[in-house]
């Protein structure tokens, strides 16, 4: 067979084989880590936190951990900080004019830039930890701690809990560099396949142990879900091409340009940034009613506080077609490919150079960002339709939202540097077609 053909060509290849034994000796050394629990807390006693992480925004914080945030692990906070951090920085680049200096001072300012990075990691670290710490007094019993108090259990598990961190970002660091894939992505993929067995089961045991058609139905639920594992597929790899012809020059006794190239717009150019942003804005009114005694304000409390209902979900859907628009708008730049263009002698059949090119770009933009973001929404609420479905909390998050997003993304984007390895030596690709287009997820913009 012609998958086991490859498998052998991937063990031919000295640096692919390494490369892949390298990054699962890494991800094996941090599925270790998120069992390992804080100093001083007992594990037995971390029930009542198992049971707040079920459901809800804390459990998509557990899912995103990798089981580390309800176990009280030293990577309980996981690698979610330094995504924030990097978000953080991405939109001062946009409006601060010393972050756009840096931006464009090459490699010494992407340097400089990474170290603010992970100094403002450290800040939300700090402040995510003491709010773990508290939340994790006010449910898990007294006698599950050895100490209580600030300096001997507060103090040390906050820091604990940052090395932790930071450690786990170190780890996909080097998968990035010596292994497969880009790192931070994996781990995260990691993290939220380690949850998919223990919802497949759970949703199983609960289908058949129905009367009346309890399988068929769970046999449904898997159909759908390969169908829309298979539209988030094409939701990454959309592509609109604009052909784009270069004048030919003649420098020497060279010949330069002559030939139409194609430009790749995305039909889904923001990735799933859209999702977080909108997932972040939708728990503030949230928390702040939970911190808050205004029973004027319960009746809205009730509506944004069920992921299920109508107004939430609806409320997200459309913030999440507005932020497609305002993260393509801000990552994808017409004037500059328009310039680019005209630079290299090149330009659009049928359109001039110049302001006529950007407002066509522009336009195109526009056009194939709607369809992009309305199915954005609607993978995002799927989890809320599975669950009215009937389908249990844990294997419904599956059905959508930025963890299906995530896992499509990285699987993709790891396969084709196989591909990549594979066709450099002249083998096999993984795909009759020989090419696999991959997402490219690597840094903060594909979260």
């Amino acid at each position: 067979m012609k998958l086991f053909d490859t498998l052998k060509n991937i063990w031919k290849i000295e640096e692919l084989k390494t490369r892949i034994l390298t990054t699962l000796g890494l991800i094996l050394v941090y599925r270790l880590g998120t069992e390992i629990v804080l100093p001083g807390i007992d594990p037995h006693g971390l029930q009542a936190l198992k049971d707040q992480t079920a459901s809800g925004v804390l459990g998509l914080l557990d899912m995103f951990s990798g089981g580390a945030f309800s176990n009280a692990s030293v990577f309980a906070l996981g690698i979610m900080p330094y995504i924030s951090a990097s978000i953080v920085v991405q939109l001062l680049g946009i409006a601060v004019p010393y972050f756009q200096r840096l931006q464009k001072e090459g490699e010494s300012g992407r340097r400089k830039i990474n170290q603010i990075t992970r100094y403002l990691t450290l800040v939300i670290l700090v402040l995510q930890g003491s709010a773990y710490l508290t939340n994790l007094k006010a449910h898990v019993p007294v006698e599950a701690f050895v100490y209580t108090d600030f300096w001997r259990f507060s103090v040390p598990s906050i820091i604990i809990m940052a090395a932790g961190s930071m450690f786990v970002l170190w780890l996909g660091e080097r998968i990035t560099d010596k292994g497969i894939g880009n790192g931070v992505s994996i781990i995260i993929m990691i993290g939220i396949i380690a949850r998919l067995p223990f919802a497949f089961f759970a949703e199983l045991t609960s289908r058949v142990s129905q009367q009346g058609g309890g399988l068929v139905a769970f046999l449904i639920e898997l159909i759908i879900l390969f169908l829309v594992f298979c539209g988030s597929i094409l939701l990454v790899q959309g592509t609109r091409k604009v052909p784009v012809q270069y004048a030919k020059r003649i420098v020497g006794n060279k010949q330069y340009g002559g030939v139409r190239q194609y430009i790749p717009l995305k039909i889904n150019a923001a990735g799933v940034m859209p999702i977080i942003f909108a997932q972040a804005i939708m728990l503030l009114p949230v928390s702040f009613i939970q911190y808050s005694n205004i029973e004027a304000l319960s009746g809205f409390a009730a509506a944004f506080s069920n992921f299920t209902g109508f107004w939430y979900n609806f409320t997200f859907f459309i913030m999440i077609v507005a932020f497609t628009y305002f993260y393509t708008a801000i990552t994808v730049n017409p004037m500059q490919m328009s310039e680019d263009m005209k630079k290299n002698g090149g330009f659009i059949p049928g359109v001039k150079p110049g302001r006529k090119t950007m407002e066509f770009l522009d336009t195109i933009m526009s056009r194939i960002t709607l369809p992009g973001s309305i199915f954005l929404g609607l993978v995002a609420i799927l989890p809320a339709f599975a669950q009215i479905s009937g389908v249990n909390h844990q294997f419904a998050q599956f059905y959508g939202g930025t963890s299906l997003l995530i896992l499509v993304g990285v699987v993709l984007d790891t396969l084709q540097q196989i591909e990549s390895h594979l066709l450099m030596r002249h083998y096999d690709g993984l795909m009759k077609s020989g090419r696999i287009k991959g997402k490219n997820p690597g840094g903060p913009a594909a979260y």
